[in-house]
């Protein structure tokens, strides 16, 4: 009899990467992946440590499982990740029942750790060394992740995967804990890096999105050689059954003229650029030890702009950072209205214990203040958005459609019921049947939302687009039968 496994990720891309390899690994053990806590054998929680109302959450769920633990003292609770390595021994006195506390570098081990507590060796805990906790070389081999197990059932869309190209960061912004809990910046070989990504053609996925907390950053060093990022796109964009190549996030200072020429100029690589401004105050960009000033931001849009016109780029806010005045705030709307983002990720600040400025100062932004300036840069945000959706209409674009969407998806659940087994990932389609409401994006990362058969799920196919919100475009599928599911691929952004 198979033991079951139940894992709940919260956090960014990374964190998904992370369970996806984290399953793989498990399933070679013998465990069989399950959606609820109440008949797994192990409880994973994959966490993060950006915000407290993250850690909050997870603890909470912790807490809906003390009397399941009472029940079934054999079941064993995990918390790994980001907050595993920033609480430690803290989550064990916080919720004393958890058996297993793992860091992002020590994933690779929860095997061999799950069956020392299954044969009784009581709590385990394993994490990396802290930043100061011995030479670099050290903390670094302590931070090492692992990459070589995949599992698709664990992505979004089969035809579609991460790949991590490096771990850590070294920019010490003052309101982040990445640092701490990821360890120092490492790039990953290009070569490691490239026979993932052709075992992730091989197995069907069609669009990867390469990750870094500073991805732009990439730079792998082998004797005389330096591969960059835009070194490594080339290589990838030879890859037979990749069609498209993203890359987040991206750091403004890092962002060099010879990547967005390669992003220009090879035809798989995504027109989407996420890169966080953050603020549009210096004063407020100085505190968070961002090292780059507006003007600086501003001339790196303006070259991506210049180099690569129909580019849509994406960026993070924080508003009511320590000492952010209604001055700093409007200089912040201000940015957004000149450069006019796709989308923005708009965050209210929260202190988090173990960065400078929770050191260095008080987080004197009213709660209130922070929801109000939220809401009007979020508002400036979304009229922009729609804005610049607008002139899609009735023009072709070509989306890789990358299954239903989330309207069809809750439809799909609810008509098979609660008792009903069916597919928890993949498309969760029978597709034989008629058309259903599928989603796709296009080469700049706009939603495409359009009625079409479970068959072009993977495809490349081109769209017309009829009507547009902010966050979403409408399409109809633009279909030229040759043969059966043969279609005329246009060009589009």
């Amino acid at each position: 009899m198979s033991k079951k496994l139940y894992i709940e990720t919260v956090g960014c891309q990374m964190n998904m990467l992370d369970s996806e390899l984290v399953v793989a690994d498990l399933r070679r053990q013998g465990y069989e992946l399950v959606d609820a806590p109440g008949p797994a054998d192990l409880v994973l929680f994959n966490t993060c440590s950006v915000r407290a109302h993250a850690e909050e959450k997870i603890y909470s769920a912790l807490g809906r499982l003390k009397n399941a633990k009472k029940q079934s003292p054999n079941k064993i609770i995990g918390v790994i990740g980001c907050m595993a390595q920033n609480h430690q021994q803290a989550v064990f006195k916080r919720a004393p029942y958890v058996d297993l506390v793992v860091g992002p570098g020590q994933l690779h081990q929860i095997p061999q750790l799950v069956e020392k507590i299954g044969a009784g060796a009581g709590q385990q805990l394993e994490v990396s060394l802290d930043r100061k906790g011995g030479a670099r070389g050290d903390v670094e081999r302590s931070f090492e992740s692992y990459d070589p197990l995949r599992d698709e059932a664990m992505r979004p869309s089969r035809y579609q995967a991460f790949v991590r190209i490096m771990i850590g960061c070294d920019k010490f912004c003052t309101y982040c804990i990445v640092p701490k809990v990821r360890g120092p910046e490492q790039s990953r070989s290009p070569q490691q890096i490239i026979s993932e990504v052709r075992k992730l053609a091989d197995e069907g996925c069609r669009e990867i999105t390469l990750l870094g907390q500073t991805v732009n950053s990439y730079k792998y060093a082998e004797g005389e050689r330096t591969t960059r990022l835009s070194d490594l796109m080339l290589q990838l964009h030879d890859v037979s059954g990749i069609d498209r190549i993203k890359f987040v996030t991206s750091f403004p200072k890092d962002m060099t003229q010879d990547l967005l020429e390669a992003v220009r100029d090879l035809p798989k690589c995504s027109h989407y650029l996420h890169v966080p401004a953050q603020s549009g105050s210096n004063e407020q960009l100085k505190r968070m030890k961002r090292l780059y000033t507006v003007e600086e931001y501003r001339e790196m849009h303006q070259r991506i702009k210049a180099t690569i016109p129909d580019s849509a780029v994406t960026s993070d806010f924080i508003v009511g950072f320590c000492g952010e005045t209604e001055e700093d705030f409007a200089k912040t709307m201000a940015l957004v209205e000149e450069c006019r983002f796709k989308n923005s990720y708009i965050f209210k600040y929260s202190p988090r214990e173990g960065t400078k400025a929770d050191e260095l100062w008080t987080d004197d932004v009213p709660d209130e203040v922070k929801r109000r300036r939220n809401n009007e840069l979020l508002a400036v945000q979304n009229r922009i958005s729609y804005e610049d959706n607008q002139p899609f209409i009735g023009r072709q674009v070509t989306i890789l459609v990358e299954g239903l969407s989330d309207h069809a998806r809750k439809h799909e659940e609810h008509s098979h019921g609660d008792d009903e087994p069916h597919a928890p990932h993949g498309d969760g389609v029978d597709h034989m049947h008629g058309q259903v409401q599928l989603v796709g994006r296009t080469n700049c990362d706009r939603i495409v939302v359009f009625n079409g058969n479970p068959r072009q799920i993977g495809q490349m196919l081109p769209v017309t687009v009829y009507d547009a919100n902010s966050f979403t475009l409408f399409g109809e599928a633009v279909t030229s039968h040759v043969g059966p599911e043969v279609y005329t691929l246009g060009v589009g952004s």
